[in-house]
Protein backbone atom coordinates (compact mmCIF):
# COMPACT_ATOMS: atom_id res chain seq x y z
CA UNK A 1 0.00 0.00 0.00
CA UNK A 2 2.86 2.37 0.72
CA UNK A 3 3.95 2.24 -2.95
CA UNK A 4 0.74 3.90 -4.13
CA UNK A 5 1.64 7.51 -5.06
CA UNK A 6 -1.61 8.98 -3.75
CA UNK A 7 -0.77 8.21 -0.11
CA UNK A 8 1.73 11.07 0.39
CA UNK A 9 -0.75 13.20 -1.59
CA UNK A 10 -3.43 12.65 1.08
CA UNK A 11 -0.92 12.92 3.94
CA UNK A 12 0.29 16.30 2.71
CA UNK A 13 -3.26 17.66 2.50
CA UNK A 14 -4.20 16.41 5.96
CA UNK A 15 -1.01 17.76 7.53
CA UNK A 16 -1.74 21.15 5.96
CA UNK A 17 -5.29 21.00 7.37
CA UNK A 18 -3.99 20.15 10.84
CA UNK A 19 -1.58 23.06 10.72
CA UNK A 20 -4.26 25.56 9.72
CA UNK A 21 -6.70 24.39 12.40
CA UNK A 22 -4.11 25.07 15.12
CA UNK A 23 -2.70 28.23 13.56
CA UNK A 24 -3.62 31.28 15.63
CA UNK A 25 -3.58 33.67 12.68
CA UNK A 26 -5.96 31.41 10.71
CA UNK A 27 -8.41 31.37 13.62
CA UNK A 28 -8.23 35.14 14.01
CA UNK A 29 -8.92 35.62 10.30
CA UNK A 30 -12.10 33.54 10.35
CA UNK A 31 -13.81 34.61 13.58
CA UNK A 32 -16.56 37.21 13.78
CA UNK A 33 -14.62 39.69 15.92
CA UNK A 34 -11.48 40.12 18.00
CA UNK A 35 -13.17 38.86 21.17
CA UNK A 36 -14.25 35.51 19.72
CA UNK A 37 -12.37 32.37 20.85
CA UNK A 38 -10.15 34.27 23.28
CA UNK A 39 -11.24 32.64 26.54
CA UNK A 40 -10.42 29.07 27.48
CA UNK A 41 -13.51 27.11 26.55
CA UNK A 42 -14.28 23.55 25.53
CA UNK A 43 -15.19 24.77 22.08
CA UNK A 44 -12.07 26.39 20.70
CA UNK A 45 -11.80 27.54 17.09
CA UNK A 46 -10.39 24.15 16.06
CA UNK A 47 -12.88 21.97 17.94
CA UNK A 48 -15.76 24.06 16.59
CA UNK A 49 -14.55 23.39 13.04
CA UNK A 50 -14.18 19.67 13.73
CA UNK A 51 -17.60 19.45 15.35
CA UNK A 52 -19.20 20.96 12.24
CA UNK A 53 -17.36 18.53 9.98
CA UNK A 54 -18.83 15.65 12.02
CA UNK A 55 -22.39 16.68 11.18
CA UNK A 56 -24.85 14.13 12.56
CA UNK A 57 -28.56 13.43 12.85
CA UNK A 58 -28.22 12.81 16.57
CA UNK A 59 -29.28 15.38 19.13
CA UNK A 60 -26.73 18.10 19.82
CA UNK A 61 -26.13 16.93 23.37
CA UNK A 62 -25.52 13.33 22.29
CA UNK A 63 -23.08 14.51 19.64
CA UNK A 64 -21.30 16.78 22.14
CA UNK A 65 -20.84 13.93 24.61
CA UNK A 66 -19.54 11.51 21.98
CA UNK A 67 -17.26 14.14 20.46
CA UNK A 68 -15.53 15.15 23.68
CA UNK A 69 -15.48 11.54 24.83
CA UNK A 70 -13.36 10.72 21.78
CA UNK A 71 -11.10 13.63 22.65
CA UNK A 72 -10.70 12.13 26.17
CA UNK A 73 -11.99 15.35 27.70
CA UNK A 74 -11.70 15.45 31.49
CA UNK A 75 -14.12 17.36 33.63
CA UNK A 76 -17.69 18.45 33.00
CA UNK A 77 -18.61 18.30 29.35
CA UNK A 78 -20.02 21.30 27.50
CA UNK A 79 -23.71 21.77 26.93
CA UNK A 80 -25.70 22.08 23.73
CA UNK A 81 -26.02 25.78 24.47
CA UNK A 82 -22.21 26.08 24.57
CA UNK A 83 -22.07 24.67 21.05
CA UNK A 84 -24.73 27.06 19.78
CA UNK A 85 -22.79 30.00 21.22
CA UNK A 86 -19.48 28.73 19.80
CA UNK A 87 -20.70 28.47 16.21
CA UNK A 88 -21.93 32.07 16.37
CA UNK A 89 -18.28 33.13 16.68
CA UNK A 90 -17.20 31.26 13.54
CA UNK A 91 -17.30 32.52 9.96
CA UNK A 92 -18.07 30.08 7.15
CA UNK A 93 -15.07 31.40 5.25
CA UNK A 94 -12.88 29.12 7.39
CA UNK A 95 -14.05 26.09 5.40
CA UNK A 96 -13.51 27.87 2.10
CA UNK A 97 -9.99 28.75 3.19
CA UNK A 98 -9.29 25.16 4.30
CA UNK A 99 -10.26 23.96 0.86
CA UNK A 100 -8.26 26.67 -0.92
CA UNK A 101 -5.13 26.45 1.21
CA UNK A 102 -4.90 22.83 2.37
CA UNK A 103 -6.51 20.62 -0.31
CA UNK A 104 -6.54 22.26 -3.74
CA UNK A 105 -2.83 23.27 -3.80
CA UNK A 106 -1.86 19.68 -3.01
CA UNK A 107 -4.09 18.21 -5.73
CA UNK A 108 -3.12 20.61 -8.51
CA UNK A 109 0.43 21.60 -7.64
CA UNK A 110 1.80 19.04 -10.09
CA UNK A 111 -0.34 18.27 -13.14
CA UNK A 112 1.96 15.34 -13.90
CA UNK A 113 1.17 13.64 -10.58
CA UNK A 114 0.29 9.98 -11.25
CA UNK A 115 -2.80 10.17 -9.05
CA UNK A 116 -4.30 13.14 -10.94
CA UNK A 117 -6.69 12.10 -13.71
CA UNK A 118 -6.69 14.23 -16.87
CA UNK A 119 -8.16 13.98 -20.37
CA UNK A 120 -5.41 14.47 -22.96
CA UNK A 121 -3.63 16.77 -20.54
CA UNK A 122 -6.78 18.75 -19.68
CA UNK A 123 -8.48 19.06 -16.33
CA UNK A 124 -12.19 18.49 -17.02
CA UNK A 125 -14.24 21.09 -15.15
CA UNK A 126 -18.03 20.90 -15.32
CA UNK A 127 -20.19 23.93 -14.55
CA UNK A 128 -23.76 23.54 -13.34
CA UNK A 129 -25.99 24.52 -10.44
CA UNK A 130 -28.62 22.93 -8.22
CA UNK A 131 -31.47 24.34 -6.13
CA UNK A 132 -31.62 23.60 -2.40
CA UNK A 133 -34.71 24.05 -0.25
CA UNK A 134 -34.10 25.92 3.01
CA UNK A 135 -35.83 25.86 6.42
CA UNK A 136 -39.04 27.88 6.37
CA UNK A 137 -37.77 31.00 8.13
CA UNK A 138 -38.56 34.60 7.23
CA UNK A 139 -34.93 35.87 7.31
CA UNK A 140 -33.85 33.08 4.94
CA UNK A 141 -36.66 33.90 2.55
CA UNK A 142 -35.70 37.57 2.58
CA UNK A 143 -32.04 36.79 1.86
CA UNK A 144 -32.29 33.92 -0.63
CA UNK A 145 -35.77 34.37 -2.09
CA UNK A 146 -39.15 32.68 -1.80
CA UNK A 147 -40.70 30.01 -4.00
CA UNK A 148 -44.44 30.46 -4.24
CA UNK A 149 -46.53 27.26 -4.31
CA UNK A 150 -49.98 26.94 -5.82
CA UNK A 151 -52.42 24.45 -7.28
CA UNK A 152 -55.85 24.52 -8.88
CA UNK A 153 -57.29 25.87 -5.64
CA UNK A 154 -54.90 28.83 -5.51
CA UNK A 155 -51.87 29.70 -3.36
CA UNK A 156 -50.75 26.95 -0.98
CA UNK A 157 -47.75 28.57 0.70
CA UNK A 158 -44.11 29.35 0.05
CA UNK A 159 -40.64 28.27 1.11
CA UNK A 160 -37.09 29.73 0.92
CA UNK A 161 -34.64 28.37 -1.63
CA UNK A 162 -30.99 28.91 -2.53
CA UNK A 163 -28.81 28.03 -5.51
CA UNK A 164 -25.62 26.00 -5.19
CA UNK A 165 -23.13 26.27 -8.05
CA UNK A 166 -19.97 24.18 -7.97
CA UNK A 167 -17.10 24.22 -10.46
CA UNK A 168 -16.34 20.50 -10.37
CA UNK A 169 -13.33 18.49 -11.53
CA UNK A 170 -15.38 15.52 -12.72
CA UNK A 171 -12.50 13.07 -13.25
CA UNK A 172 -11.13 13.55 -9.72
CA UNK A 173 -14.44 14.61 -8.10
CA UNK A 174 -12.99 17.77 -6.58
CA UNK A 175 -14.99 20.94 -5.95
CA UNK A 176 -12.73 23.72 -7.23
CA UNK A 177 -15.04 26.70 -6.55
CA UNK A 178 -18.41 26.97 -4.81
CA UNK A 179 -21.08 29.68 -4.88
CA UNK A 180 -24.07 29.74 -2.51
CA UNK A 181 -26.45 32.46 -3.67
CA UNK A 182 -30.14 33.43 -3.88
CA UNK A 183 -31.99 31.03 -6.14
CA UNK A 184 -33.01 33.71 -8.64
CA UNK A 185 -29.37 34.39 -9.56
CA UNK A 186 -29.02 32.90 -13.05
CA UNK A 187 -26.71 29.94 -13.55
CA UNK A 188 -25.32 31.58 -16.70
CA UNK A 189 -24.22 34.56 -14.64
CA UNK A 190 -22.57 32.19 -12.17
CA UNK A 191 -20.87 30.38 -15.05
CA UNK A 192 -19.32 33.71 -16.04
CA UNK A 193 -17.97 34.03 -12.49
CA UNK A 194 -16.64 30.46 -12.58
CA UNK A 195 -14.88 31.28 -15.84
CA UNK A 196 -12.44 33.49 -13.91
CA UNK A 197 -11.19 30.36 -12.15
CA UNK A 198 -10.38 28.44 -15.33
CA UNK A 199 -6.71 27.96 -16.16
CA UNK A 200 -4.98 27.38 -19.52
CA UNK A 201 -4.94 23.60 -19.00
CA UNK A 202 -8.67 23.34 -18.26
CA UNK A 203 -11.54 22.15 -20.44
CA UNK A 204 -15.03 23.32 -19.41
CA UNK A 205 -18.00 20.98 -19.91
CA UNK A 206 -21.35 22.74 -20.20
CA UNK A 207 -24.94 21.55 -20.51
CA UNK A 208 -27.36 23.00 -23.08
CA UNK A 209 -28.64 25.53 -20.54
CA UNK A 210 -25.34 27.39 -21.09
CA UNK A 211 -25.53 27.39 -24.89
CA UNK A 212 -25.44 31.12 -25.57
CA UNK A 213 -23.18 33.38 -27.58
CA UNK A 214 -22.05 35.73 -24.74
CA UNK A 215 -20.71 32.89 -22.59
CA UNK A 216 -18.98 31.23 -25.53
CA UNK A 217 -17.48 34.61 -26.51
CA UNK A 218 -16.10 35.05 -22.98
CA UNK A 219 -14.46 31.63 -23.13
CA UNK A 220 -12.95 32.31 -26.56
CA UNK A 221 -11.66 35.72 -25.50
CA UNK A 222 -10.09 34.21 -22.37
CA UNK A 223 -8.55 31.44 -24.52
CA UNK A 224 -10.22 28.75 -22.45
CA UNK A 225 -11.31 25.47 -24.00
CA UNK A 226 -14.89 24.21 -23.69
CA UNK A 227 -17.43 21.69 -24.94
CA UNK A 228 -21.09 22.68 -24.71
CA UNK A 229 -24.24 20.81 -25.66
CA UNK A 230 -26.48 22.85 -27.97
CA UNK A 231 -30.20 23.37 -27.76
CA UNK A 232 -32.40 22.14 -30.58
CA UNK A 233 -33.53 25.69 -31.38
CA UNK A 234 -30.59 28.05 -31.24
CA UNK A 235 -28.25 29.00 -34.10
CA UNK A 236 -29.29 28.38 -37.70
CA UNK A 237 -26.38 26.06 -38.45
CA UNK A 238 -27.13 24.06 -35.29
CA UNK A 239 -30.76 23.70 -36.33
CA UNK A 240 -29.62 22.42 -39.73
CA UNK A 241 -27.46 19.74 -38.10
CA UNK A 242 -30.38 18.61 -35.96
CA UNK A 243 -32.59 18.49 -39.04
CA UNK A 244 -30.04 16.39 -40.96
CA UNK A 245 -29.99 13.92 -38.05
CA UNK A 246 -26.60 12.51 -39.03
CA UNK A 247 -24.07 11.47 -36.38
CA UNK A 248 -20.31 11.73 -36.78
CA UNK A 249 -20.24 15.12 -38.50
CA UNK A 250 -17.73 17.83 -37.68
CA UNK A 251 -17.92 21.31 -39.18
CA UNK A 252 -16.21 24.61 -38.40
CA UNK A 253 -18.50 27.63 -38.37
CA UNK A 254 -18.27 31.35 -37.74
CA UNK A 255 -20.92 32.52 -35.32
CA UNK A 256 -22.12 36.01 -34.50
CA UNK A 257 -24.95 37.64 -32.56
CA UNK A 258 -25.90 40.93 -34.20
CA UNK A 259 -28.71 41.59 -31.75
CA UNK A 260 -26.11 41.65 -28.95
CA UNK A 261 -23.59 43.83 -30.76
CA UNK A 262 -23.80 46.72 -28.29
CA UNK A 263 -23.45 44.44 -25.28
CA UNK A 264 -20.48 42.62 -26.83
CA UNK A 265 -18.64 45.83 -27.69
CA UNK A 266 -19.23 47.29 -24.23
CA UNK A 267 -17.88 44.12 -22.55
CA UNK A 268 -14.97 43.82 -24.99
CA UNK A 269 -16.02 40.37 -26.18
CA UNK A 270 -15.46 39.21 -29.79
CA UNK A 271 -18.24 39.99 -32.25
CA UNK A 272 -17.58 36.78 -34.19
CA UNK A 273 -16.16 33.47 -33.00
CA UNK A 274 -15.04 30.33 -34.84
CA UNK A 275 -16.26 27.09 -33.31
CA UNK A 276 -16.47 23.45 -34.26
CA UNK A 277 -19.82 21.67 -34.21
CA UNK A 278 -19.78 17.92 -33.63
CA UNK A 279 -22.75 15.56 -33.86
CA UNK A 280 -22.93 12.41 -31.76
CA UNK A 281 -25.60 9.77 -31.31
CA UNK A 282 -26.77 8.88 -27.81
CA UNK A 283 -27.66 5.33 -26.78
CA UNK A 284 -31.28 6.42 -26.79
CA UNK A 285 -31.04 7.19 -30.50
CA UNK A 286 -31.23 10.96 -29.91
CA UNK A 287 -28.84 13.21 -31.83
CA UNK A 288 -26.67 15.59 -29.85
CA UNK A 289 -24.84 18.63 -31.24
CA UNK A 290 -21.77 19.80 -29.33
CA UNK A 291 -20.08 23.18 -29.77
CA UNK A 292 -16.38 23.42 -28.96
CA UNK A 293 -13.25 25.42 -29.64
CA UNK A 294 -11.16 22.24 -29.86
CA UNK A 295 -10.70 22.87 -33.56
CA UNK A 296 -7.92 20.37 -34.39
CA UNK A 297 -9.74 17.34 -35.82
CA UNK A 298 -6.54 15.28 -35.88
CA UNK A 299 -5.76 15.79 -32.20
CA UNK A 300 -9.43 15.67 -31.14
CA UNK A 301 -11.21 13.15 -33.40
CA UNK A 302 -14.97 13.40 -33.76
CA UNK A 303 -15.53 9.91 -32.36
CA UNK A 304 -13.99 10.94 -29.02
CA UNK A 305 -16.58 13.60 -28.21
CA UNK A 306 -19.42 11.31 -27.11
CA UNK A 307 -17.28 9.85 -24.32
CA UNK A 308 -15.75 13.24 -23.52
CA UNK A 309 -19.09 14.93 -23.02
CA UNK A 310 -20.40 11.97 -21.03
CA UNK A 311 -17.89 12.92 -18.33
CA UNK A 312 -20.09 15.95 -17.64
CA UNK A 313 -22.55 13.61 -15.96
CA UNK A 314 -20.11 13.52 -13.05
CA UNK A 315 -21.37 16.88 -11.79
CA UNK A 316 -24.94 15.54 -11.71
CA UNK A 317 -23.89 12.55 -9.61
CA UNK A 318 -21.83 14.91 -7.44
CA UNK A 319 -24.89 16.97 -6.57
CA UNK A 320 -26.73 13.71 -5.92
CA UNK A 321 -24.01 12.69 -3.48
CA UNK A 322 -24.15 16.03 -1.65
CA UNK A 323 -27.91 15.95 -1.34
CA UNK A 324 -28.40 12.27 -0.58
CA UNK A 325 -25.37 10.62 1.03
CA UNK A 326 -24.27 13.80 2.81
CA UNK A 327 -27.84 15.05 3.32
CA UNK A 328 -26.93 18.64 2.51
CA UNK A 329 -30.48 19.87 3.05
CA UNK A 330 -30.55 18.68 6.68
CA UNK A 331 -29.03 21.82 8.14
CA UNK A 332 -27.72 21.98 11.70
CA UNK A 333 -28.84 25.57 12.19
CA UNK A 334 -31.52 28.00 11.05
CA UNK A 335 -29.52 31.17 10.40
CA UNK A 336 -27.99 32.01 7.03
CA UNK A 337 -24.49 31.84 8.51
CA UNK A 338 -25.14 28.41 10.08
CA UNK A 339 -26.40 27.14 6.72
CA UNK A 340 -23.32 28.50 4.94
CA UNK A 341 -21.15 26.73 7.50
CA UNK A 342 -22.92 23.44 6.72
CA UNK A 343 -22.63 23.93 2.96
CA UNK A 344 -18.93 24.73 2.85
CA UNK A 345 -18.09 22.12 5.51
CA UNK A 346 -19.83 19.52 3.35
CA UNK A 347 -17.88 20.63 0.27
CA UNK A 348 -14.60 20.37 2.19
CA UNK A 349 -15.51 16.92 3.52
CA UNK A 350 -16.37 15.66 0.02
CA UNK A 351 -13.00 16.85 -1.29
CA UNK A 352 -11.19 15.21 1.61
CA UNK A 353 -12.96 11.93 0.86
CA UNK A 354 -11.97 12.19 -2.81
CA UNK A 355 -8.31 12.37 -1.80
CA UNK A 356 -8.46 9.56 0.74
CA UNK A 357 -10.18 6.98 -1.48
CA UNK A 358 -7.69 7.25 -4.36
CA UNK A 359 -5.29 4.53 -3.05
CA UNK A 360 -8.14 2.10 -2.34
CA UNK A 361 -9.71 2.74 -5.74
CA UNK A 362 -6.35 2.05 -7.40
CA UNK A 363 -6.11 -1.30 -5.60
CA UNK A 364 -9.69 -2.21 -6.47
CA UNK A 365 -9.16 -1.35 -10.11
CA UNK A 366 -6.09 -3.58 -10.30
CA UNK A 367 -7.89 -6.34 -8.42
CA UNK A 368 -10.93 -6.28 -10.72
CA UNK A 369 -9.04 -6.50 -14.02
CA UNK A 370 -10.34 -10.02 -14.63
CA UNK A 371 -13.87 -9.31 -13.47
CA UNK A 372 -16.86 -8.39 -15.61
CA UNK A 373 -17.35 -5.06 -13.82
CA UNK A 374 -14.75 -2.74 -12.35
CA UNK A 375 -14.98 -2.20 -8.60
CA UNK A 376 -14.72 1.04 -6.67
CA UNK A 377 -15.06 2.32 -3.10
CA UNK A 378 -18.59 2.47 -1.71
CA UNK A 379 -19.15 6.16 -0.86
CA UNK A 380 -21.65 5.35 1.87
CA UNK A 381 -18.92 3.35 3.60
CA UNK A 382 -16.09 5.81 2.94
CA UNK A 383 -17.92 8.88 4.24
CA UNK A 384 -19.04 7.06 7.37
CA UNK A 385 -15.50 5.78 7.97
CA UNK A 386 -13.99 9.23 7.52
CA UNK A 387 -16.48 10.82 9.89
CA UNK A 388 -15.81 8.17 12.53
CA UNK A 389 -12.04 8.62 12.13
CA UNK A 390 -12.09 12.39 11.61
CA UNK A 391 -10.65 13.27 15.00
CA UNK A 392 -7.91 10.68 14.58
CA UNK A 393 -7.10 12.17 11.17
CA UNK A 394 -6.96 15.78 12.27
CA UNK A 395 -6.08 15.81 15.97
CA UNK A 396 -4.72 12.46 17.17
CA UNK A 397 -1.04 12.01 18.09
CA UNK A 398 -1.30 8.61 16.40
CA UNK A 399 0.85 8.27 13.29
CA UNK A 400 -1.04 9.68 10.32
CA UNK A 401 0.03 6.86 7.95
CA UNK A 402 -1.46 4.38 10.45
CA UNK A 403 -4.79 6.21 10.51
CA UNK A 404 -4.89 6.39 6.71
CA UNK A 405 -3.99 2.71 6.44
CA UNK A 406 -6.85 1.86 8.79
CA UNK A 407 -9.20 3.85 6.59
CA UNK A 408 -7.95 2.08 3.48
CA UNK A 409 -8.87 -1.27 5.00
CA UNK A 410 -12.37 -0.02 5.70
CA UNK A 411 -12.66 1.30 2.13
CA UNK A 412 -11.52 -2.02 0.66
CA UNK A 413 -13.83 -4.18 2.76
CA UNK A 414 -17.11 -3.56 0.91
CA UNK A 415 -16.58 -2.27 -2.64
CA UNK A 416 -19.34 -1.80 -5.21
CA UNK A 417 -19.37 -2.75 -8.88
CA UNK A 418 -19.42 -0.09 -11.59
CA UNK A 419 -21.93 -0.88 -14.35
CA UNK A 420 -21.42 1.85 -16.97
CA UNK A 421 -23.94 0.45 -19.44
CA UNK A 422 -26.78 0.11 -16.94
CA UNK A 423 -29.74 2.29 -17.80
CA UNK A 424 -32.36 2.90 -15.12
CA UNK A 425 -35.60 4.48 -16.40
CA UNK A 426 -36.08 7.94 -14.91
CA UNK A 427 -39.53 8.28 -13.41
CA UNK A 428 -40.91 11.35 -11.71
CA UNK A 429 -42.55 10.10 -8.52
CA UNK A 430 -45.66 11.58 -7.02
CA UNK A 431 -45.30 13.94 -4.08
CA UNK A 432 -46.56 11.20 -1.76
CA UNK A 433 -44.01 8.63 -2.98
CA UNK A 434 -41.24 11.20 -2.88
CA UNK A 435 -42.04 12.07 0.74
CA UNK A 436 -42.16 8.38 1.70
CA UNK A 437 -38.74 7.84 0.12
CA UNK A 438 -37.19 10.86 1.84
CA UNK A 439 -38.77 9.93 5.18
CA UNK A 440 -38.36 6.15 5.34
CA UNK A 441 -36.08 4.80 2.61
CA UNK A 442 -33.22 7.17 1.78
CA UNK A 443 -29.90 6.18 3.32
CA UNK A 444 -27.50 8.79 4.59
CA UNK A 445 -24.14 8.40 6.30
CA UNK A 446 -24.61 10.22 9.64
Amino acid sequence: MQDIPALPWAETAINATRQLLTQESFGHQHRIDDKAFTRERCFTFGTTMLFLLQKTLRSIQSHVQAFFGTLAWTGPGPTASAWSQARLKLRHTAFIALNEQALLPVVYRDRAHPALRLWRGYRLLAIDSSLVRLPNREPLGQEFGWVECSNQLGDTGRYPQARLSVLTDVLNRIAVQTFWVPWKVGERDLAGDHLQRLEPGDLALLDRGFAEYPLWAQLVRAQRKFVCRCQASSFKVVNELFAANQAGRSVQVELSARHLLGELRQAGWPETIILRLVTVRLNTGELEVLATNLLDETRYPTEDFARLYHYRWGIETYYGLLKSRLDLGNFTGLSSEAIRQDVYATIFLSNLESLLIVPANAQLQAKSQGLKNRQQVNHAVSFHAIKSQLLALLTSPESLPQVIARLQQLFLATPVAVRPERKVPRKKPSACRSYAYQRYVKKIVF
